[in-house]
């Protein structure tokens, strides 16, 4: 079983940054591939980074490519998700996610939300 807590959400104006974290537990990461998605209201869930826990390869969506950084934490077991530049349509609630493959991930945490004020 993994259990994958976030915090780090919050209210900023837009044009400012937040930094969200991911603290991952309960086995072990080698082969993982640890995802942040996001879903705003009325809309579906959607990908917005990757990154592969062994090689730290990294994936991100379109939309936030040059503004949004996730990075890991191997000996803390952490993701991180460093958004910068942000943009009112980046409102949404940002889940970690984990599992073997991109975009496709076997386990949630609860979310957190984030909200950029124009």
């Amino acid at each position: 079983q993994v259990q994958l807590v976030e915090s780090g959400g919050g209210l900023v104006q837009a044009g400012g940054s937040l930094r969200l974290s991911c603290a991952a537990s309960g086995r072990a990461f080698t082969n993982t591939v640890m995802d942040w998605f996001r879903q705003a209201p009325g809309k579906e869930r959607e990908f917005v980074a990757a990154i592969r826990w062994s090689s730290g390869t990294t994936y991100y969506a379109d939309s936030v490519k040059g503004r949004f950084t996730i990075s890991r934490d191997n000996a803390k077991n952490t993701v991180y998700l460093q958004m910068n530049s942000l943009k009112p349509e980046d409102t949404a609630v940002y889940y970690c996610a984990a599992g073997s493959y991109v975009y496709s991930p076997n386990y949630w945490g609860q979310g957190t939300q984030v909200t950029v004020s124009s």
